[in-house]
């Protein structure tokens, strides 16, 4: 992983601003691991691409995580306190291999999803379109009995192992919090996507850069690349005097 600077992340969100979510993290990624090309991101399993953005976000703002979830029961709001450590998941190297699975008298083969699958399915409008493409994309090969089968063939009880099986492979893709209401005493397992939440954290350091940029070269006539070169302790120091 490479050192990023401030200038860098900023023009990172500002390419991102205008992508969807799946492409904004891949952006970000691409600025701190410029050894791995477009290509090699774009096919990463979720869970390894999710690794890394949880690195990126210990790198950017540390360890710690604050996550605000609301109750499904009564509807009140809860912070929780987590570190990074506590959601990583030990990556499987054969992550990247065809997985065979043989369920009620099917043959099947099937790849773990990546981020091409989830640009594909951004681009319809319904659930069930969205399951469909997921498992024609994914799924290698299906035969019962020797004779293959189309996706839209198989048993909804068959699609059901394929995904428990998938999730089972790759638990970084899909991280659950177990959280309690502290209010009802709700217990309830919530999902946790660290590509919207590191893109909210840096879409709020991104305005709070800005408006540091804009406070500065107002009071002192100094270019956005001078003020961007300056450590953030030095931001603050040339801050608190402007705004005394």
């Amino acid at each position: 992983m490479a050192s990023i600077s401030t200038a860098d992340l900023l023009a990172a969100w500002e390419r991102g601003a205008s992508q969807s979510m799946t492409r904004r993290v891949l952006t970000l990624l691409a600025t701190v691991y410029p050894e791995l090309s477009d290509a090699q991101l774009l096919s990463l399993p979720i869970g390894q691409r999710d690794g890394l953005a949880l690195k990126l976000r210990e790198l950017l703002f540390g360890p710690q995580l604050n996550i605000v979830a609301k109750c499904p029961f009564c509807n009140e709001q809860l912070e929780v306190g987590l570190d990074v450590a506590d959601i990583c998941v030990e990556q499987n190297t054969l992550q990247h291999q065809p997985f065979a699975l043989a369920v009620e008298g099917f043959e099947l083969q099937f790849r773990l999803p990546d981020s091409q699958d989830l640009l594909h399915i951004e681009a319809v409008d319904s659930l069930d379109a969205a399951r469909s493409v997921f498992f024609e994309r994914c799924l290698l090969s299906a035969t019962y009995e020797g004779q293959e089968c189309p996706v839209d063939t198989l048993p909804e009880e068959v699609l059901n192992k394929i995904e428990a099986t998938m999730s089972a492979a790759d638990p970084q893709a899909d991280v659950e919090l177990d959280l309690c209401c502290p209010e009802c005493l709700h217990s309830w397992l919530a999902p946790f996507d660290i590509a919207s939440f590191l893109w909210t954290e840096i879409n709020a350091w991104a305005q709070r850069v800005l408006n540091e940029v804009h406070l500065l070269a107002q009071a002192y006539s100094w270019r956005e690349a001078d003020i961007l070169a300056m450590s953030a302790a030095r931001r603050r120091y040339y801050l608190e005097r402007v705004l005394q």
